[in-house]
């Protein structure tokens, strides 16, 4: 039987909302972005307006698509009388895992109008996913 102290009753349960606070705001930071598929292909699109594709890391390892990149905009007006600046930057990180039967060796990437669409094809149903292992004797 397990008996709860007071170190394990209410102090944690008063911190519990806070406990992933950092991931949370993370992906509501991160860039909007839907997945969907269709009999040929898997498709990732993410809006990363003002980011150009030299900023853009798309890598595939381990069976994960892993987007990455930096935005950076300023923007400076003046008048008369009045001064205007406003700055962004930040970074950016989303991954996604792949299904069994996508073919991370055949990812292609397009940016347009501030749009990134990753295109991941299916693997062929009549092409195995594993391999056989030969035996070796002694």
């Amino acid at each position: 039987m397990v008996e709860k102290s007071h170190t394990a009753g209410f102090w944690p349960q008063l911190y519990e909302p806070l406990r992933n606070f950092g991931t949370r705001v993370a992906d509501w930071l991160a860039p909007a972005s839907d997945a969907s598929s269709d009999e040929a292909a898997y498709r990732i699109t993410m809006e990363l307006p003002g980011v150009e594709e030299k900023d853009i890391e798309l890598s595939v390892n381990d069976g994960m698509v892993s987007i990455k990149g930096e935005k950076s905009a300023a923007r400076e007006e003046k008048g008369e009388t009045w001064f205007f600046s406003e700055r962004q930057y930040g970074s950016f990180s989303r991954s996604f895992r792949l299904p069994p039967d996508a073919d991370g060796d055949k990812v292609e990437a397009h940016l347009k109008d501030g749009v990134l669409s990753v295109t991941i094809p299916k693997r062929d149903k009549a092409a195995p996913v594993g391999r056989k292992v030969a035996i070796k004797r002694g």
